[in-house]
């Protein structure tokens, strides 16, 4: 069933980032949005896009792992918001030999050409990002290109040589802004382009109530008042707007008589624990074993510490060094909080299904 979570940008308790986002594209600036995977990044974005009459083009750079996937990727994004003449013009007058335009089940999609050597690569990078600004000047729009997961882009760019010139070209740009989406770790990385942060951080308790309230009445549901079943909700998702909104496909998706009682929610909740352990458990086999110790120590006992001399020694965990590698790799997958969020996990249907699978391996 097909639910309509979306709702005004006030009601999900994000209006002042929202507002700080449209201020800085709609004066040519650029962003890093900063927060945890599901905690509503790309939708404040694309809202913000919308509303400074932006055309939003969007990478995902965890799929470009090669530079010329990444060409590939811009490329594609572009062709999915111009018109097929525009880009023949375009490569007839300055990208000739280095890219194609096909039309397939009514798309325009824009690609490489196929004889393109690896040593043209860079050639048709550098003429690509300079298209959306003639672009952006021929039908009169701005532009904004969010980068999701854009530090994956270091996998294979070494040296940060195609990160900066990206950067660069688009700072020169007056119709075009870029918007990187990345976790929280990134935000110390910023020094070198200086860029003006926005940090999503979990949602307050009472305004996710009120949220959730809102999309259930939509559907026609309320939580029963005689039970617990709002602060069952609240506690399972843990202010992750991500979280909320699947926990509420399903309860809408088991709707009885109108009324959302406690055994409703925490039958929801192992169904959707129940449905994720497969991309959990492979989750935690792709981690490194220093990784897996210390997010199985922080979903069973959160801390603002994990450095201490008490923590390491209730957990068996490693000092120094490992420990150290261990929270900077979580934070950088967006799996952890920073200190100011006391390192807990930061996908909480996660965490759940971490402590039920340590519980029920300590019952065995």
């Amino acid at each position: 069933m097909n639910v309509n979570v979306s709702t005004s940008i006030e009601i999900i308790g994000r209006s002042a980032q929202f507002q700080q986002i449209v201020e800085v594209l709609a004066r040519d600036g650029d962003l890093l949005i900063a927060g945890v995977p599901g905690c509503g990044r790309r939708t404040l974005t694309r809202t913000a896009a919308l509303e400074v009459g932006a055309i939003a083009l969007e990478v995902d750079c965890i799929r470009a792992i090669t530079a010329r996937q990444f060409i590939q990727l811009l490329a594609e994004a572009i062709s999915q918001n111009f018109d097929s003449t525009l880009l023949q013009t375009w490569i007839d007058t300055i990208a000739k030999d280095l890219f194609t335009v096909h039309i397939a089940d009514n798309s325009t999609h824009l690609k490489l050409a196929p004889a393109v050597t690896p040593k043209q690569l860079w050639q048709a990078f550098e003429r690509l990002i300079q298209l959306p600004q003639l672009l952006a000047e021929v039908v009169n729009k701005r532009i904004v290109l969010i980068l999701q997961s854009f530090p994956h882009l270091r996998s294979w760019d070494r040296n940060s040589e195609w990160e900066n010139t990206l950067r660069r070209e688009i700072k020169l740009q007056t119709r075009v802004s870029y918007v990187l989406i990345a976790t929280i770790a990134e935000i110390m990385h910023t020094e070198d382009y200086p860029l003006e942060v926005v940090e999503l951080t979990p949602l307050a308790d009472d305004v996710l109530a009120v949220w959730a309230r809102e999309i259930l009445h939509t559907q026609g549901l309320i939580f029963d008042s005689r039970s617990p079943a709002i602060n069952i909700f609240i506690d399972a998702v843990q202010g992750h707007i991500g979280d909320a909104m699947t926990l509420i496909r399903r309860l809408v998706s088991r709707r009885t008589d109108g009324f959302i009682r406690d055994e409703q929610v925490h039958q929801a909740i192992q169904g959707l624990l129940q449905d994720l352990s497969i991309t959990f458990e492979s989750l935690i086999m792709l981690l490194p074993a220093s990784q897996v110790q210390l997010l199985e120590c922080l979903a069973l006992d959160p801390t603002s510490k994990p450095q201490s001399r008490e923590y390491i020694q209730k957990h068996g965990l490693s000092r120094g060094g490992s420990l150290q590698g261990a929270l900077i790799g979580l934070q950088q997958k967006g799996l952890i909080y920073s200190a100011e969020q006391n390192y807990r996990l930061a996908l909480p249907f996660f965490a759940l299904w971490l402590r039920q699978r340590l519980s029920s391996g300590s019952n065995t």
